[in-house]
């Protein structure tokens, strides 16, 4: 018998972030989970060399929003606040 465990929403998120932090970090980034606002709104932030690379917009939508928005459906929206 299968047994599912639920995390709270942080741990989830930072899970999630997990998955995709190698590639960041091998480029010498990284993102930070700043809130949770307004019925699960999550913003982010990218430090590191991800906050002025010019491919960050990229690496936001097509990496980090959709891997959150995947393995947590509680998130209905991911924003990046210095992008």
């Amino acid at each position: 018998m299968e047994t599912t465990v639920e995390y709270p929403l942080q741990e989830k998120i930072e899970k999630a972030l997990d998955k995709i932090r190698p590639y960041l970090v091998a480029d010498g980034g990284n993102v930070r989970v700043l809130e949770i606002v307004d019925g699960n709104i999550l913003r982010l932030e990218l430090v590191g060399a991800c906050s002025a690379c010019s491919m960050s917009a990229m690496t936001f939508r097509g990496g980090i929003e959709e891997t959150i928005l995947r393995e947590v459906p509680e998130i209905i929206k991911v924003e990046a606040v210095n992008m």
